[in-house]
């Protein structure tokens, strides 16, 4: 029998990402009851059945609306009905100074399928996230001139996490559920203007579609790929840098920062940023430029304040990050 297109296009990520994983592994799939990853959690089940994989679905309630953990029951019982071998749900409390309501529950959500992934040994956790939620990112980094790494978009894997779904539409998640008899539900938060992404993805990227014509989120998601490569090649040049000229007290030689490529170099102080404590959602590209300006054009200046209670300074030809209290 032919599947429906949109079930063979998710089936099809899917079993691309589950390719390199060892018969007999344990698979986390993260569901929230919407379209995107009950097509994805539907889609693993027969996968991951091939391929002698275990699957574990598992529903986060964030406790952020009403009826929130009547909706994360629901998606327990949708996930055994498809047939995961164990379901998993977990209320968090969102909080995080300096954050977010958005980073804070993303956050929240990450700490709970880490421990998930943990517990059960799993060899991955498998998101949800579509080629429209890529084109989304691309575009709120573009527009904040986040720098390459926002522009290059989500990562389609990255420590234990995959994202199948990346060649995937929204559209086509949606058809996959109609074809296979499951009912998404639709967060009330998807549809509220007051979240910046929710704005992008109503009025921002339809603006741009009727003007521009179709295939702008295609167009965004593909040039989150091609950017993918080179920011992660300067990445590893930097990490190789940082390894060799970092001393073992956060001191880094400013001579051996001074001949680096200033795409490496920036990439370095970061990294030695967060090393000495400056927190990654915090350390924002203005502090970046701050501190390379103690390399490539130092006047004298005393020091640089960076988050994290953390201060860096030119000392003798030395750049060096310490805790401030």
């Amino acid at each position: 029998m032919t599947l429906p297109p949109a079930v063979a296009a998710v089936r099809l990520g899917v079993r691309r990402t589950l390719a390199a994983v060892e018969p007999g592994s344990t698979v986390v799939v993260a569901c929230s009851g919407g379209a995107d990853s009950l097509a994805l959690a539907s889609a693993t089940v027969v996968e991951g059945r091939r391929l002698g994989l275990r699957v574990v679905g598992a529903t986060v309630d964030h406790g952020l609306q009403a009826g929130s953990a009547e909706q994360a029951a629901r998606v327990v019982e949708q996930l055994r009905a498809m047939g995961v071998d164990e379901t998993v749900t977990a209320r968090v409390r969102v909080e995080g100074a300096g954050l977010g309501p958005e980073a804070a529950a993303r956050r929240a959500r990450y700490d709970v399928l880490e421990q998930v992934r943990e517990h059960f040994g799993a060899a991955l956790v498998l998101l949800g996230h579509t080629r429209d939620d890529q084109a989304e990112t691309v575009l709120l980094g573009l527009t904040r001139g986040s720098g390459g790494r926002a522009l290059a978009g989500m990562r389609r894997s990255f420590d234990h996490y995959a994202r199948p779904l990346l060649d995937v539409s929204r559209t086509e998640t949606a058809a996959a559920c109609a074809a296979e008899g499951l009912e998404p539900w639709d967060d009330p938060h998807n549809s509220d203007p007051g979240y910046t992404r929710v704005r992008v993805r109503t009025a921002v990227l339809p603006v741009l579609e009727e003007q521009l014509g179709p295939g702008v989120a295609e167009a965004l998601a593909r040039t989150a790929d091609q950017l993918r490569a080179d920011v992660e090649h300067l990445d590893d040049e930097a990490e190789v840098a940082y390894r060799r000229l970092r001393t073992g007290d956060a001191r880094l030689p400013v001579a051996g920062l001074a001949e680096l490529p200033a795409a490496v170099r920036t990439r370095v102080l970061r990294l030695a940023a967060l090393a000495a404590g400056a927190p990654d959602g915090e350390l924002f590209h203005q502090h970046v430029t701050a501190v390379d300006a103690l390399v490539t054009g130092w006047r004298g200046q005393r020091w640089i304040d960076l988050p994290g209670h953390l201060r860096a300074r030119r000392e003798d030809g030395v750049l060096l990050f310490e805790s401030v209290e």
